[in-house]
């Protein structure tokens, strides 16, 4: 049951991720007025490097169970929640409702911690 949880978690913030990578690029980067054009380009690479390390972390939550380390279990698992639960406090505070973005993070958070 601990593997399962953790492999939901996995997926959960691989989706997450990708709803940020194509939410970014579709909603806040099409309205966004960035000068000079170098710049526009470094912060679109930065919100996707973001993207890249979310979908990393759920690959190794995905992973975690095949490892056959309880050292890695237990860094992988802490390393993302903190990662995760600070991405999920910052998007809550930025958009003060109710918004599949921190509720997916939390998700994440939640089912990691609960196979720990």
């Amino acid at each position: 049951m601990r593997d399962l949880l953790l492999q939901a978690a996995g997926v959960i913030a691989i989706l997450v991720s990708l709803a940020h990578a194509v939410l970014g690029e579709t909603k806040v980067f099409a309205r966004a007025t960035i000068e000079p054009p170098r710049l526009r380009t470094l912060i679109r690479l930065v919100w996707q490097a973001g993207t890249v390390a979310w979908i990393a972390g759920g690959v190794l939550l995905i992973a975690v169970p095949w490892m056959g380390s309880d050292a890695a279990r237990h860094w992988i698992v802490g390393t993302l929640a903190v990662v995760f639960g600070f991405a999920a406090v910052a998007n809550a505070l930025a958009t003060r409702t109710v918004h599949l973005g921190w509720i997916g993070m939390s998700a994440v958070v939640a089912l990691s911690v609960a196979a720990y």
